[in-house]
């Protein structure tokens, strides 16, 4: 589960660096973030025995929304143009469980401007790819 949390966390300082990097190039493009709430996919139903299945398991399965209701917030992310660049688009239920799309509280860790840059450029000396230095065309 540890795993897990990391790389969403990494994936969320990760869009907001993107959105400051789009930023300062003047790019029309944006990048917003999005969650699916509880959904009835990935761990939830093919997670192996153990931690992940046993937590998951103990949530009663019809409080669990179906795959396409949790791609609702990465759809409205991605189409309305009402969503600004560096967004965090999730449920609008309890807990960010269920419900419809809106804006939803980033955490102030993911969205550290320090923390961003370290990961970003970590990923450049990994893959041995940097960002494009001009506005995105095409």
């Amino acid at each position: 589960m540890a795993f897990c949390n990391q790389s969403k966390f990494a994936n969320a300082v990760f869009g907001q660096e993107l959105h400051r990097r789009l930023a300062e190039t003047g790019s029309p493009v944006r990048s917003a973030l999005a969650h699916p709430g509880y959904s009835a996919t990935g761990p939830q139903t093919s997670a192996p025995a153990g931690m992940v299945r046993m937590l998951f398991g103990r949530v009663p399965r019809p409080l669990a929304r179906s795959a396409e209701r949790g791609a609702l917030p990465r759809l409205y992310a991605a189409a309305d143009p009402g969503v600004r660049g560096g967004g965090f688009i999730g449920p609008d239920g309890p807990g960010e469980l269920r419900g419809g799309p809106k804006r939803v509280r980033l955490s102030p860790a993911a969205a550290d401007a320090a923390t961003g840059r370290s990961l970003w450029e970590l990923s450049e000396r990994l893959t041995g790819v940097g960002f494009p230095p001009g506005p995105a065309t095409g």
